[in-house]
């Protein structure tokens, strides 16, 4: 079968499109033949070596597609039914083995591409605003990079919790997204402070709570705008790594909280991951929640998928076809 390889660190040239064995499940795994595959800035910390992953390694942590087999002892889906997963290394593939416990069957209503494209996002934006900081109505939240993947859905959800929405994106185009998303008001962050901005929005008493995803180039400032006892939830580092912070920090700016969530941490249980795909997916269906698809490439063009993500050049989420 056909894969996206890399062989050694890099930039995006470093992706090969060559044929590996087909994956054969083993016990508790089944065979998804997949129909669409997501883009993922941590697929671009891998490649470039940011985050330690065996050589040559498969691209990829998350799809959607057919179940054609079986491994043993797996009782919870059957050949034929339609599901996504996500934190599956290995996905850049016409075929991935996926431990049956983290794939989630998709309901009617719900399409294959749909599904790759939200599985993640949608997750990871829904725990941070109904756990990682529980939003209600009377909170002003900040979403940096509101017309990407997560933002676009994190403004949604926000919304629906009745909180307030602050945005940030970079162009005039991406703050209509950002807008047709339900956010309240966007900053140009490249033509203007951020932090001046949402103090003049909030006339002088910050935020409950801000949702980071760039990192390295916003954190500093991000601090900078949280009312006291206020959170800053990194959850991102499209712009690089935050340098050591002193904890001393975050008390002299007001008590603040600081942390940095995963996924992982937040579907730690099958219920809990059934929960949480459950309401994203039901959300989707009911068409109560718009899941925005930036670009498809077919697999063989993920190099040029992974120049337009680190290029800041994308809008919701890219996704490959095998």
């Amino acid at each position: 079968m056909k894969a996206v390889r890399f062989h050694e660190f890099g930039g995006p040239e470093t992706l090969r499109f060559e044929d590996v064995p087909e994956p054969v499940p083993g016990q508790g795994e089944i065979l998804v033949r997949l129909a669409a595959c997501g883009v993922n800035f941590i697929d671009t910390y891998q490649r470039s070596g940011a985050y330690n992953v065996p050589l040559p390694h498969v691209a990829g942590q998350e799809g959607a597609g057919e179940v054609v087999a079986l491994g043993e002892g797996v009782e919870n889906v059957a050949v034929g039914d339609r599901v996504a997963y996500t934190g599956v290394g290995e996905s850049y593939a016409e075929c991935v083995a996926v431990p049956a416990a983290r794939a989630v069957r998709l309901p009617e209503g719900v399409d294959d591409a749909t599904a790759a494209a939200v599985i993640l996002q949608g997750m990871t934006a829904h725990y941070l605003a109904v756990s990682t900081f529980p939003l209600q109505e009377g909170h002003t939240c900040l979403v940096h990079a509101a017309a990407g993947g997560v933002g676009l859905l994190l403004t949604q959800i926000a919304k629906r919790r009745g909180a307030r929405v602050i945005g940030t994106a970079g162009t005039e185009a991406k703050a209509q997204l950002a807008r047709g998303a339900g956010a309240d008001a966007v900053i140009l962050y490249r033509e203007q402070d951020f932090a001046a901005e949402v103090m003049r929005h909030t006339r002088g008493e910050g935020l409950q709570v801000v949702y980071d995803s760039v990192g390295k180039d916003t954190f500093e400032r991000s601090l900078d705008c949280l009312a006291p006892r206020g959170y800053l939830v990194l959850y991102g580092q499209s712009s690089g790594r935050v340098p050591p912070v002193d904890p001393q920090t975050l008390n002299a700016k007001g008590s603040l909280f600081l942390t940095r969530p995963t996924l992982g941490s937040y579907a730690l249980t099958r219920e809990e991951l059934e929960w949480r795909a459950g309401e994203i997916f039901g959300w989707v269906a009911d068409g109560s929640l718009n899941v925005h698809i930036g670009g498809t490439f077919p697999l063989a063009e993920a190099a040029e998928a992974h120049r337009r993500l680190e290029g800041r050049e994308t809008t919701g989420k890219l996704l490959l076809t095998p």
